[in-house]
């Protein structure tokens, strides 16, 4: 016998749904059976109203476990409202049978539940998906396999390709992640606490100081246990964008992907361009046209989820956005058929930093967009804020501009700020640079005071041209907002190892000292620099532990143990023109 909860008008659930009219009772019934195609049982609550009758189904899918704090009162919040919520921990996990592989096999697995959920006698046949991070990946793999009865997703801080937005950045691995997310919280069929290296009990060399500098990263694994974890060193093997990443990609399958998504991130997410890629993947590939027409997102200020304040920045009241509203008005208009207006407005919803206000556009890249090059200048001197670094809107004249900097990966430059969560404890957000701006391992480009304001909202991209004395490294680029108080907030940022200047398919090491032209994918912001401020461009050649050191040797990350430094070099003459691309808009108002 099923255990059954008949919930009423909970205080929680109340809170958790905002101020819409509550309509329903809830029944929630736990450790349904949900049979997937290979025999395997993955288990699963059901919250749905208190009567009888058929309602449209929301899939849930988590490797956090379905008895979560915080689980009941929005899915209480969902049933409240009239639907059937479906909450399943994912395979290998908790309840379910099976074994845990992170991502493997949510595909088959999210296209079976929502078809099973869509033939039971309380479902009306229609079904959506809903959830963040891991639990809004898992709705792109079952979407890109076109399930019949999926009607839309709503896939929050997720991930559309996990090679390029969640384990590896311009093929740098993200140590901080991947290890304190992959090796400490989540190696086997429960979530470990996410700090529990810091615990004052841990012996020095188990704590994440010791563990995040321990070589070779294919057996850092071990060095916090004595098991292995499969899907670490997995991840650490396939450096490359390979057939084992596009397994789980779906930015080459968007055109499968046959119904609505809305997608909903932060500016300094960790998975931002999941959401970025995610709406322009759908606008412009999606396999319908009801698909691309009916894209929509929303990015705020935040991290890895809602929040008025983040790093350094308060942005004020205005920046929180209820997620559990949104979603209901997305949900009401397409498994419901509400007409709430929402096919009609804008499809795209920004934070604008600088000035802190919401602004809607009919697109993104917004059109009329203006991709404008800045360009880096000095005297030869632009190491650390003491430097003479310039960043200019001229392109250089003529000379033979460059700057040098030695980059030693026994003293990398630390992570502050900047996209990232859920590992290791670093600081993430906008977070004053001037601590690694001091440094002389580190390339400062700063422009003029400006006289009017400069609006930027889209991709940022960095064209470098550098060389070093070694066959590999990584080049590590920064978008900072320079305050007239000389506070230097980082508002984007971006690395490329270098082995990768052909490709993320394509290793090739280089010819020390030769010149290469490498373009660093710097994700996209939206920020007003106002007048009295700076725009400053970064570079150097570590980001740690956001991402793992580039030891300079070339070899192999799986193995390697080997150092040596390297020798830097950045161009700047009219022939070697390295410079930042920033998407220019049209300032609000003006």
């Amino acid at each position: 016998m099923k255990p059954v909860l008949t919930a009423l008008l909970l205080a929680a659930a109340l809170s958790a749904a905002g101020p819409r009219a509550v309509l329903e009772k809830v029944r929630i019934e736990s450790n349904l059976a949900v049979p997937m195609r290979d025999g395997i049982k993955l288990y699963a609550d059901l919250y749905r109203p208190d009567r009888d009758g058929k309602f449209p189904v929301i899939v849930v899918r988590t490797p956090y476990g379905k008895q979560r704090d915080g689980i009941h009162e929005t899915k209480i919040g969902f049933a409240q409202r009239g639907y059937a919520v479906l909450v399943q921990d994912t395979r290998g996990r908790y309840e379910s049978e099976g074994a845990w592989d992170p991502f493997r096999a949510e595909a088959r697995d999210g296209y079976d539940t929502v078809e099973w959920a869509a033939r039971q006698p309380w479902s009306n046949g229609k079904v959506g998906m809903e959830g963040g991070s891991y639990l809004g990946n898992v709705q792109w793999q079952a979407a890109a396999l076109t399930p019949p009865s999926l009607v839309a997703i709503f896939p929050a801080v997720a991930s559309t390709s996990l090679y390029h937005n969640t384990f590896y950045h311009g093929g740098a691995f993200k140590l901080a992640v991947s290890y304190g997310w992959g090796v400490v919280r989540m190696p086997l069929r429960i979530m470990y606490p996410q700090y529990w290296h810091l615990e004052k009990w841990s012996p020095a060399e188990l704590k994440y100081e010791a563990l995040m500098w321990k070589l070779p990263l294919g057996t850092l694994d071990l060095a916090s246990s004595n098991q292995s974890v499969r899907h670490w060193r997995d991840w650490v093997r396939h450096a490359s964008y390979d057939p084992y990443w596009r397994e789980v990609s779906v930015e080459e399958r968007f055109a499968n992907v046959k119904v609505p998504a809305h997608t909903h991130g932060g500016w300094f997410d960790l998975l931002l361009n999941g959401t970025l890629n995610g709406y322009t993947g759908m606008r412009q590939s999606g396999g319908t046209e009801a698909a691309r027409k009916g894209a929509r997102m929303i990015v705020g200020p935040w991290g890895h989820g809602p929040s008025r304040k983040f790093g350094d920045i308060d942005f004020g009241p205005g920046a929180m956005r209820q997620i559990f509203d949104r979603e209901i008005d997305f949900f009401d208009h397409h498994l419901m058929g509400a007409a709430n207006g929402l096919g009609s407005e804008p499809p795209v919803e920004i934070f604008l930093m600088g000035i802190n206000r919401w602004m809607h556009y009919s697109d993104w890249p917004i059109p009329g967009t203006r991709y404008t090059p800045f360009y880096l200048a000095s005297g030869g001197r632009a190491n650390s804020l003491r430097g003479d670094g310039r960043l200019q809107a001229p392109k250089p004249a003529g000379g033979t501009g460059e700057d040098h900097y030695r980059y030693d990966p026994e003293d990398p430059v630390p992570t502050v700020g900047g996209n990232d969560c859920c590992g290791m404890p670093v600081s993430s957000g906008p977070v004053d640079q001037r601590p690694v701006e001091a440094r002389n391992d580190v390339l400062v480009y700063t422009s003029e005071f400006l006289e009017q304001p400069l609006a930027i909202a889209g991709p940022v991209k960095m064209k470098l041209v550098a060389a070093t004395d070694g066959p590999d490294t990584d080049w590590v680029v920064k978008l900072v907002d320079v305050y007239p108080d000389g506070s230097a907030m980082n508002i984007a940022e971006g690395v490329l190892r270098a082995r990768y200047h052909k490709g993320l398919s394509r290793p090739e090491l280089l010819k020390p000292g030769e010149a290469y032209e490498f373009e660093i994918d710097m994700r996209g912001t939206a920020n007003v620099f106002q007048p009295g401020h700076r725009i400053r461009v970064d570079v150097t050649s570590s980001n740690f532990p956001q991402f793992d050191r580039n030891l300079n040797t070339g070899e192999d990350p799986v193995a390697a143990t080997r150092v040596r430094v390297a020798r830097q070099t950045v161009f700047h003459s009219a022939a070697r023109a390295s410079h930042i691309v920033l998407p220019v808009v049209d300032v609000p108002g003006r």
